[in-house]
């Protein structure tokens, strides 16, 4: 397997495969596992990733990498097979959640900066060692009638940019998230109010990375769509592709290889359908995949309900959403797929 990072990055977005988000933090595990009445300890969480990374066929033909919280990255399966030599035997790449997370930014109220940078160029080349490829690090930007502010986004920006360099420094592929929030308090802004924060945020992320020196082709980006607030869902999906491609085509730079999505609040058939349709819209100058979380995970979660029985269940959900997302990052996925599932 080649350790040049282009051809990493490259590997984590192309032939429609994307990537399993399965770096939820233990407090935010805890609220999934809340969903099914199940306790969040070292062993269940175990049991819960270890049926996704045994998932052979979602593994080996739609999955490209897995993004891991950093218990998981050590951990090893009930047999003692360390999760990492599974992921790689189904020919996916290991990756790590790098940030510690979005704190409230002083003097900015009701605005976050995503904290991390301290020893982790240590951090990293341990991550390395231990066999991980690629790394993620997310900048959260609030969205309403005022915010953000630009000292804000900036901000956020530069720790996206310092983290990146650190990554290819340690010959990891760095995923930059700077997420718009479509789920933030009010959540009532609109459409264009996404697209013309979502533009101004990626402008500024570009400049901080080649202030960073950030070799764009050997990095991914993992942006949010461009869609209305939480609150305010009105906006069709053939009108959240274009939307979002057109943000994308005035920002991105050709030299980036990939665009994995974030699904971000969105339904699970919302977030394969708005992909579709992005991929759908033809002509895009990098591969555009997915980076998903819940919209690959929920409905394999509650059909394994945290019993063993129910591991093969599990395991068919979650390589029939893994299936239905391969087939947007292609163009090619359509409702009634779902339906004959």
């Amino acid at each position: 397997m080649s350790e040049r990072l282009e051809d990493i990055a490259v590997q984590m977005v192309a032939g429609g495969r994307g990537l399993l988000a399965a770096d939820e933090s233990t407090s935010t595990i805890k609220k999934r596992f809340d969903t099914i009445n199940l306790e969040s300890t070292e062993t269940s969480r175990r049991d819960y990733r270890e049926m996704l990374f045994r998932s052979d066929e979602a593994m080996k033909k739609y999955i490209s990498g897995v993004i891991l919280f950093e218990e998981t990255l050590f951990q090893k399966a009930a047999d003692g097979t360390p999760f990492v030599d599974i992921i790689r035997a189904a020919g996916a790449i290991p990756g790590i959640k790098v940030d510690t997370g979005a704190k409230p930014m002083a003097k900015y109220p009701a605005e976050t900066i995503t904290e991390g940078l301290d020893g982790l160029g240590e951090r990293l080349a341990r991550y390395y060692e231990a066999g991980a490829r690629f790394a993620k690090w997310r900048g959260v930007i609030a969205i309403s009638s005022i915010l953000p502010t630009r000292g804000s986004v900036r901000a956020n920006a530069q720790a996206l940019a310092r983290y990146a360099a650190l990554c290819q420094e340690a010959g990891i592929v760095p995923i930059v998230e700077p997420e718009c929030l479509m789920d933030g308090k009010p959540g009532d802004h609109n459409i264009d109010r996404c697209a013309e924060v979502t533009e101004s945020t990626l402008r500024i992320v570009f400049e901080e990375l080649a202030e960073a020196r950030v070799n764009l082709e050997g990095m991914i980006l993992k942006p949010n769509m461009v869609i209305d607030g939480k609150n305010a869902r009105k906006a069709l999906v053939a009108e959240v592709a274009e939307r979002t491609v057109k943000v994308l085509k005035a920002t991105v730079p050709p030299a980036v290889p990939g665009i994995a999505f974030l699904s971000g609040g969105q339904t699970t058939e919302e977030a394969t359908a708005h992909l579709s349709a992005i991929n759908a819209s033809g002509d895009l100058p990098w591969f555009v995949t997915f980076s998903y979380g819940r919209a690959l995970q929920d409905s394999a979660l509650r059909a394994w309900n945290g019993k063993q029985e129910n591991v093969a269940a599990g395991q068919r959900e979650f390589t029939h959403r893994a299936e239905m997302n391969s087939l947007a990052a292609k163009g090619s996925w359509k409702k009634d797929l779902e339906k004959a599932a």
